[in-house]
């Protein structure tokens, strides 16, 4: 026996219902072993909505989830967890072909466990803004001064910015929320 990771088609926003659900079946069934993991991948992004800078959990894969599931020496995964999961309430099916769910590949199921722990560290910044794009700086000593994108840092959530200060072009960094598209 050999555990292998499946993808599950959920009703979208009813992917961490599903998996809740999912999880206290498996719990009253006492089948943990057979379903170890479910995993709904998303990661944390800091967005600007009225003003205030706010960390947001946004699904990777909306209207998926991922199950570790135990299969047979077939790759088949039993029949009573094969009805576990399709008898929730916004499951839907597991990937695959021909009635027969695919498991998914090692190197996919490394990239989505990399994905999900790289989510839990430090929120990404939702920035919208290009190289060359045209802002203006809309707070901070700089208000109302206008000049291009030179560069994007998604890391540290700051633009990189060519302003026109006193008639010479100036390099200065801000926060991606302290500016706005022309």
């Amino acid at each position: 026996m050999a555990k292998k990771w499946f993808v599950l088609r959920v009703q979208s926003n009813k992917e961490d219902k599903v998996k809740g659900d999912l999880e206290k079946r498996i719990k009253i069934q006492g089948i943990e072993d057979l379903l170890p993991r479910i995993l709904v991948p998303s990661e944390k992004v800091s967005e600007i909505k009225g003003g205030k800078k706010k960390v947001a959990e946004k699904k990777i894969y909306p209207g998926y989830i991922m199950a570790e599931i135990e299969v047979d020496e077939k790759g088949a995964i039993p029949e009573n967890v094969w009805y576990l999961i399709r008898d929730v309430p916004g499951a839907g099916d597991l990937i695959g072909g021909d009635n027969r769910p695919i498991a998914m590949e090692n190197s996919e199921v490394e990239k989505l466990l990399q994905e999900v722990e790289r989510g839990e560290e430090k929120p990404k910044s939702n920035i919208e803004f290009l190289i060359g794009d045209r802002v203006r700086v809309k707070e901070g000593p700089f208000e109302n001064f206008e000049g291009v994108v030179e560069e994007v840092l998604p890391t540290s959530g700051c633009l990189k910015l060519m302003l026109t200060i006193f008639g010479r072009p100036t390099p200065v960094e801000l926060e991606y929320w302290q500016v706005e598209a022309l």
